[in-house]
């Protein structure tokens, strides 16, 4: 995917200011001088110093230039980790999902582009026709299809990560892949550490399998917080710890190579497993970070995504790479799955071969740049917010409102409207976030959808 110049600069100098090369109060480099050092034009320096104080980096003075803010002010403050506790979910999940509202303001409000889907449609109806009911009496391997495997092997190896298709086993979506890994590595009552805020689902595994969960502070910007991670090791008997370096949700955040090394440096003296949900990897909006799983050196990582984000929610194709547990992931898999759909798998292999995933790609990363700021745009017209995070990959933005308001009371209300949103009180088992939500921009906004999010804006006013 096409890198451009003013994201380059971006990246150059959110990184001076995460490791502290620029601190709080620094000023940065004049426009002119950025544009001569750099060789670029006014325009790209302009968007990429705006790029920056979207994301609460730096903070433009009238007449003197960019400045560093505090760190406070960039993210929330890391605290330290509080005791492990039985993991429960929010029971708001519950009817989030009975309405089909995870990712949609308006379910079926309509107006989704589906050019890929039925390239990849097309694939699967002539695999079918290939295959003449061959295979409709017979199991998959286990492991799944060679051919698809060998296609996520190819891609994974342009990322740096040397897997071979004998690495990988297809599973029904990412959710499984989490289950099968926490089945591998934990038993009833073990304690499994989760970034904060962090996925509901996990949250909800968890639960199902009688873990107990010890919540991670996660920077919105860079992550867990090891730090705190190594803290919690040294108390608890952590297990396994479930972590998205590359855009975590709810905020997007992607975890620094150095805090990369450093927590896999603690699984090995800690000795847990680190479970490494990359599903957010091909929504990247401009460029896409290499998987943890790229850096591991004793297969202590497993790796676990699909195509859910990326391309269907509908299609339930996933995969894991589980290092020393792969044997007992397969055996996991026929005791829970059995098969993979072979002729989807098929259907799935031709459809990245031919390159039609990557062309997906391509205009979906262009579609959702453009979905992302008229969302950003909407937002930041609401009198509440008071911090809106901006990331580079995902479906989502994390928004922050004033301390008094409760978004699960919000929930309620807008659910009478027919609206619908993610509450914070679901990314956490502790009742914390209670004044964040998340909003995705993964539907086109029309008039539906438009008018949903005005709801939002009357009713916080």
């Amino acid at each position: 995917m096409k890198i451009h110049q003013y994201q380059i600069l971006e990246d150059l100098l959110a990184e001076q200011v995460v490791e502290g090369r620029l601190n709080a109060g620094d000023r940065l480099p004049s426009v002119r001088v950025l544009c001569e050092k750099h060789n670029l034009a006014k325009g790209t320096v302009l968007h990429a110093l705006s790029r920056l104080e979207a994301r609460g980096l730096i903070l433009a003075k009238p007449r003197s230039g960019y400045y560093v803010l505090p760190r406070e002010a960039q993210a929330p403050a890391i605290t330290r980790p509080t005791a492990p506790v039985a993991a429960r979910v929010s029971p708001l999940l519950m009817d989030l999902m009975q309405h089909g509202a995870a990712f949609d303001l308006v379910p079926g409000a309509g107006g989704e582009n589906t050019q890929g889907l039925e390239i990849l449609n097309r694939s699967i109806n002539r695999v079918m026709r290939r295959q003449r009911g061959q295979s409709h009496l017979y199991y998959d391997d286990p492991a799944g299809a060679l051919v698809l495997r060998e296609q996520l092997s190819i891609r994974l190896q342009r990322r740096g990560c040397q897997l071979s298709s004998d690495d990988l086993m297809i599973t029904a979506g990412c959710q499984n892949a989490l289950f099968l890994a926490l089945m591998a590595t934990c038993k009833a009552g073990d304690v499994v550490a989760v970034e904060s805020p962090g996925f509901y689902g996990a949250l909800q595994l968890l639960e199902q399998l009688q873990l107990k969960v010890v919540e991670i502070p996660s920077s919105p910007l860079t992550g867990m917080s090891v730090d705190a991670l190594q803290q919690a090791s040294k108390k608890w008997p952590i297990k396994a710890c479930i972590v998205s370096p590359c855009f975590s949700t709810p905020a997007g955040a992607v975890m620094p190579d150095p805090a990369r090394k450093q927590l896999l440096q603690l699984a090995e003296q800690q000795n847990f497993a680190v479970i490494e949900d990359d599903i957010y990897a091909d929504t990247a909006l401009s460029y896409t970070p290499d998987p943890l799983k790229k850096l591991d050196q004793t297969g202590r990582v497993i790796l676990c995504s699909s195509f859910s984000k990326s391309l269907s929610r509908d299609l339930r194709i996933g995969w894991i790479s589980g290092g020393r547990w792969q044997q007992a992931l397969l055996q996991l898999k026929l005791v829970t799955q059995l098969a993979s759909p072979l002729s989807v798998q098929n259907g799935l292999a031709e459809f990245i071969s031919n390159g039609d995933y990557d062309s997906h790609l391509k205009r979906q990363q262009k579609w959702l740049r453009q979905q992302s700021e008229q969302l950003l745009n909407h937002v930041r017209g609401w009198t509440a917010v008071t911090n809106v995070e901006v990331p580079e990959g995902g479906l989502t933005l994390w928004i922050e409102l004033e301390p008094d308001r409760d978004t699960s009371a919000l929930f309620s209300e807008l659910k009478s409207e027919g609206v619908f949103i993610a509450p914070g009180a679901l990314f956490s088992t502790k009742n914390k976030f209670s004044n964040h939500l998340r909003l995705s921009f993964a539907h086109p906004w029309n008039d539906h959808r438009q008018k949903a999010l005005s709801v939002i804006g009357k009713l916080l006013r």
